[in-house]
């Protein structure tokens, strides 16, 4: 595989060149759900990635969790909810841009909890990240394989997970706390153009389904923190139709 990467749109630059290429299973898109079914719902996009591209397979998952500084005051996430309706408008958080991987699952949380948030854009999580350690805001959302060396050597505290089970096991989960299962998932994709002939997109998929007995894959992705829940090409291409639906209530929620 040679990787080529498209920054640019949050996304969207890779994505359309994905969606216009041949479909000979040649050129592949690796994405995520919010890029591939949240931004229809956000702008008028030259695509349509439910119609023009096909999912190969789900690689993984990766619960998000939001995290601040053992510096502040906030012991858990209720103690942050308190104090933003107590302080309307005052909380900051840094995301990887508007309506992003890190933006919406917050969003729908204090949203949920009547809470006003300055969300601030940064280009990418990296930024994000790197403006949260330097303590330009007061809370962000990021994913294991990002914070889990910090979590274990107590530089950063997490107050809630996603997902049904724990992330770190002194932070509870979203679920625990009253809020939706499905806040905080990204599922990491591999996509391709639709209209790649049946013979090779099933080679494609038995080819990556292999990947997750490959022992150094295995070893590498734990040591992230991140796990390696594979899910075959056509039981999530199901999923998406769900998500473009969800999706569009949620935006519709939060445009509101």
């Amino acid at each position: 595989i040679i990787v080529k990467l498209m920054p640019g749109a949050s996304g969207q630059k890779g994505t359309a060149a994905a969606a216009r290429a041949k479909p000979d299973g040649y050129t592949l898109l690796f994405t995520h759900n919010y890029i591939d079914q949240l931004q229809q719902h956000i702008e008028k996009l030259p695509y349509d990635t439910t119609k023009d591209l096909v999912t190969v397979a789900r690689l993984n998952y990766g619960p998000i969790s939001l995290i601040v500084k053992p510096s502040k005051k906030w012991k858990s996430l209720k103690d942050l909810i308190a104090y933003g309706k107590k302080n309307p408008g005052k909380l900051k958080m840094a995301t990887s841009g508007n309506w992003g991987a890190v933006m919406v699952p917050a969003a729908r949380v204090f949203a949920k909890a009547g809470v006003q948030v300055n969300y601030i854009p940064y280009k990418g999580g990296g930024p994000a990240f790197r403006a949260f350690l330097a303590d330009e805001v007061d809370f962000t959302m990021m994913f294991p394989s990002v914070i889990k060396g910090r979590v274990k050597a107590g530089k950063i505290r997490v107050l809630a997970s996603a997902g049904k089970k724990r992330t770190f096991k002194n932070a509870p989960t979203f679920t625990e706390l009253g809020f939706d299962d499905d806040i905080g998932y990204m599922n990491r994709i591999i996509l391709a153009p639709r209209g790649v002939p049946e013979a090779r997109l099933k080679k494609l998929r038995d080819a990556v389904a292999k990947l997750k007995k490959n022992k150094t894959y295995k070893k590498m992705m734990q040591k992230l923190g991140e796990n390696t829940a594979y899910m075959d090409g056509k039981m999530y291409e199901t999923i998406r139709a769900k998500q473009k639906m969800r999706y569009g209530k949620i935006v519709e929620k939060l445009t509101n």
